[in-house]
């Protein structure tokens, strides 16, 4: 059984979870306590050394961040409550942490619930709570990272590095500025939905581009351009148009 805290200044919110946590959480999750400032918590997660903290973003006047500073080591599983949208909730995505958005909804939690049996290692938490960290302080795409799995753990990526992502099948492959090759077990369509806001642009089934690094644009049925790094990227028909559009707004 894993021992879990939550750390969170509203009450009602703190309600919520205890109550999903009963309904949902056992046998796995066993909730030692709740506390309300970014002190109580701390303290708590020193004397209890808990498994999993349930850790809002925002404690009254502090942050989550706050918290996490005062401890020598973290050594359990993070998993962050947050009623922010739009951006802040891309940031957790690009960082890979766990977030549950409040109002919490019952099959989210479950599916986290699920994620906890493996432990990821220390050094993986470490980049991802500084690529969050990061991420949550700027809302501009260009000074984002990005978090990629590997055989050997998370790379850590800024986004301006990625030039193109091209699919293949269930596989996608990354084409760094670097000249690099990497190859990653996510869909095309998840690195579209993770790059959305960040001037990126799905020019045809297979082709994922960074708009920033468009060398030049071919005219044709539906064209092609040309990268930074020279690749040559058709531009499918039903595409053309709103591509266009897309290059005619942008101000990089």
């Amino acid at each position: 059984m894993l021992k879990a805290i939550i750390v969170e200044d509203e009450q009602h919110a703190i309600n919520r979870l205890r109550d999903l946590l009963e309904k949902h959480g056992r046998p796995l999750v066993q909730l030692l306590g709740s506390y309300q400032t970014v002190e109580e918590g701390a303290s708590a997660i020193t004397a209890l050394r808990p498994d999993v903290v349930f850790l809002d973003v925002q404690i009254g006047d502090r942050t989550g961040f706050d918290l996490l500073r005062q401890l020598k080591d973290i050594h359990f599983e993070i998993i962050f409550t947050t009623a922010y949208e739009q951006y802040a909730v891309q940031a957790f995505r690009f960082s890979a942490m766990d977030y549950l958005l409040k109002p919490i909804d019952v099959d989210d939690l479950i599916r986290t619930i699920g994620k906890l049996n493996g432990k990821m290692a220390r050094a993986e938490m470490a980049g991802q709570l500084e690529t969050l960290y990061h991420n949550l302080k700027r809302e501009q795409g260009v000074s984002r990272r990005i978090s990629v799995p590997t055989l050997t753990g998370l790379l850590f990526l800024w986004v301006n590095e990625i030039i193109r992502c091209q699919s293949d099948v269930n596989y996608t492959t990354l084409h760094l500025k670097d000249r690099r090759k990497i190859t990653v077990a996510k869909t095309l369509k998840e690195f579209e939905e993770l790059l959305l806001d960040s001037h990126f642009y799905r020019v045809h089934n297979s082709h994922l581009i960074n708009l920033r690094h468009i060398k030049s644009y071919q005219k044709g049925k539906g064209g092609s351009v040309t990268m930074v790094d020279g690749s040559e990227i058709e531009v499918s028909t039903r595409r053309k148009e709103d591509f266009l559009k897309e290059i005619a707004n942008s101000s990089f």
